[in-house]
């Protein structure tokens, strides 16, 4: 029972709104809702315009693919096989470059390694390199 008495103090506690009040907070709601509408208008209007901007690029993309404006396929296709040379030499390169550069750091460690130990004679064993392209 003591819940019940404390929510009809709460109740009283509560200010109700007066007539005015509403009206007032009912003219603020408005106003603010025609704010929103006039933005979302707007930006339709905005959604509009570039919808019909992607639209008339679809069409003149169209016109040209029908009037045969498209690129020769053997001309393409050479080109990419050109590409493909080219993708082909650079990797054989960046492989030499990668195996001098090993070559040259797995030479001072090999060296450091003999210094450490003492053993200039005794071969070790390490990991085998990735095969080349």
């Amino acid at each position: 029972m003591i819940d019940g008495n404390s929510d009809v103090t709460k109740k009283k506690a509560e200010k109700k709104m007066t007539a005015k009040e509403r009206e007032e907070l009912l003219i603020e709601n408005f106003v603010g809702l025609q704010h929103a509408m006039t933005n979302m208008s707007i930006k339709f209007g905005a959604l509009s315009d570039n919808i019909s901007k992607l639209l008339s690029v679809f069409e003149e993309a169209a016109k040209g693919f029908v009037s045969g404006g498209r690129v020769d396929d053997k001309d393409m296709l050479r080109k990419i096989d050109s590409l493909l040379e080219q993708n082909k030499t650079i990797a054989k390169g960046l492989v030499l470059m990668e195996g001098k550069l090993r070559g040259r750091s797995d030479a001072s460690q090999d060296e450091g390694r003999m210094q450490m130990t003492g053993n200039v004679g005794m071969p070790y064993s390490r990991a085998r390199p990735l095969p080349s392209i």
